[in-house]
């Protein structure tokens, strides 16, 4: 499945998922990598790679629905047909998601509809949780709101600060989201309203 990843950070994320593609677990082939932020190191890991980059920063633009649609125009240029978003700090609008004919999935470092937002490990600590993680999700108009599809539980340590509980939540996160693309373009992923159906079938448990 061609598919495209937007990040706007390290792109550790879109790291793990260029890995597992690259052993062959994963049926996807990452046609493109763009991004917010003209720095983002994940475009210069796209660029070690072949993969063609695109910039989008809302600065360039007069409106974000201006962006949006550059957005929309780049990625059916490259026969998008999967849009993942790995780290991208900007929320979708709804023109974006209405449009978009290809499924957008998201990885949220909380066990979703807990901690939504910026800085949910912080938001975990401070609540005093005894479990956090991380929750792959369909992408929809909300903020962090889509149709969860699987989810990784992580324990919340007694000494744990905000940087050692990014950390592991982090790792869960590189296991997490190939397995939840895995099965999305296996066909084994079917919505019902708001609740996703996992259809196991053999070698994808």
């Amino acid at each position: 499945m061609r598919t495209a990843v937007l990040a706007s950070g390290r792109g550790s994320n879109f790291k793990a998922l260029l890995e597992a593609s690259k052993k062959e677990d994963l049926p996807i082939e990452i046609v493109a990598v763009g991004s917010d932020q003209p720095r983002a190191a994940a475009l210069g890991l796209a660029k070690e790679f072949g993969i063609p980059t695109g910039v989008f920063s809302i600065r360039d633009y007069p409106q974000r629905q201006a962006q949006e649609e550059e957005l929309l125009i780049w990625m059916r240029k490259h026969r998008v047909e999967l849009l993942l978003l790995a780290g991208y700090m900007r929320v979708l609008g709804s023109e974006f998601i209405q449009q978009a004919n290809f499924p957008i999935l998201n990885i949220h470092p909380s066990l979703l509809p807990s901690f939504p937002g910026l800085h949910a490990q912080r938001q975990a600590l401070e609540y005093g949780v005894k479990v956090s993680g991380c929750t792959v999700h369909f992408v929809d108009e909300g903020l962090d709101s889509g149709p969860i599809i699987l989810q990784e539980a992580v324990p919340v340590l007694a000494e744990d600060t905000e940087d050692s509980l990014s950390q592991r939540i982090l790792e869960a996160e590189h296991r997490l989201y190939p397995k939840a693309v895995r099965l999305l373009v296996s066909g084994c992923v079917r919505r019902v309203g708001r609740r996703v159906q996992i259809l196991q079938q053999e070698g994808l448990e």
